[in-house]
């Protein structure tokens, strides 16, 4: 509000000295800091004041005239040009205040857009950084995951080979089984094979000893006839 005050005045007073560069310099200034709808501010203001600044300044002046014409005195000629030239040195102390108010906001205004920036910059960062971060919970995540598949694998695999090895040996073990099962039923034919065939045997000697004695008795052959009755019975036999 200070500032658009000091900015009236300053515009106020230029167009009392019709200094159109100050007041080129005033509007740019308003414009800038408070934006081209609000010009109409400066201007209304500037003007009603000119129009009253112009009548005193008329009326001061033609009363000064007056009174030089009357008095005749060079002093006030001489008061009147000090008074031009401190209106001067004032207008040239505001022009310097008006600068000095544009650089102070112009630093201010660029050194908060470098804050800005400078925060945008961390944000931008920080949320790299959090991106990184993700990126390396999933991979490590990831790796996780496959290190338990390949584990549930592994003991899967053990677990196929174990189950192998059991059935191979039980087929082992029951092909020895079978194996003995298939000898002693061989031992126990062949041992009833040879309890029937020794009882068979017993039972042929006993019928032929029986049928020898049994059988009727010869005489004894003559001993010229004895080597044909031997010869006759080996043909026989």
């Amino acid at each position: 509000m200070l500032l658009k005050n000091h900015l009236i005045e300053v515009f106020k007073q230029a167009s009392l000295e019709n200094n159109s560069l100050l007041k080129d310099n005033v509007v740019h200034k308003w414009v800038h800091r408070f934006g081209i709808d609000s010009l109409n501010d400066l201007l209304i203001h500037s003007s009603l004041q000119k129009e009253n600044q112009h009548e005193e300044g008329n009326q001061e002046q033609i009363s000064l005239i007056d009174e030089i014409h009357e008095e005749g005195n060079q002093e006030q000629i001489s008061l009147i040009d000090e008074m031009h030239e401190e209106e001067n040195q004032h207008e040239e102390g505001n022009q310097e205040q008006i600068s000095l108010i544009d650089e102070i906001h112009e630093e201010g205004n660029q050194e908060q857009i470098s804050l800005i920036d400078e925060m945008h910059e961390e944000e931008n960062q920080h949320e790299e950084g959090n991106q990184e971060q993700i990126s390396l919970i999933d991979e490590m995540h990831e790796e996780g995951n496959q290190e338990q598949i390949s584990l549930i694998d592994e003991m899967h695999e053990e677990e196929n080979q174990h189950e192998e090895e059991n059935q191979r040996q039980i087929r082992i073990e029951s092909l020895k089984t079978l194996k003995k099962l298939e000898e002693t039923n061989c031992e126990s034919n062949y041992l009833k094979i040879s309890n029937n065939n020794q009882v068979f045997n017993t039972k042929q000697d006993s019928n032929q000893v029986n049928q020898y004695s049994n059988a009727p008795k010869l005489p004894l052959p003559n001993i010229k006839n004895l080597r044909k009755w031997i010869n006759k019975d080996k043909k026989a036999s």
